[in-house]
């Protein structure tokens, strides 16, 4: 009689599956508590805007050096704002990827 039990084609059964998903489940939630906690600084206009955000996608500051202020010409510094803030927001996504990616083995799996 053939044994029942979840045997999956190329070896391995169904109790070690879960139980690798369960492993991988724990470390992703560890990974993404730890990258709630880290914080991501970038700048625009060489340093004049500085912009630090958390992992969590959240601006935690914003520096603007005196200098860059012109009343005449408000955009450039609202230009120079907007990319310190979005550079930070995607240097906190591309860690937090990285991480993931490290502990899925690479699968394409949705965060």
């Amino acid at each position: 009689m053939a044994k029942r039990g979840g045997f999956i084609p190329g070896g391995g059964n169904m109790n070690n599956l879960m139980k690798q998903a369960q492993k991988m489940q724990r470390e992703m939630l560890a990974a993404q508590e730890e990258a709630k906690s880290m914080e991501f600084e970038a700048s625009a206009g060489g340093g004049m805007v500085k912009a630090v955000v958390t992992g969590e996608n959240v601006v935690k500051s914003l520096v603007i050096d005196p200098s860059a202020v012109d009343p005449e010409d408000v955009d450039i510094l609202q230009d120079m704002i907007v990319a310190a803030v979005n550079e930070g927001l995607r240097s906190a996504q591309e860690a937090t990827n990285q991480r993931m990616g490290a502990i899925t083995g690479g699968m394409n799996l949705p965060f």
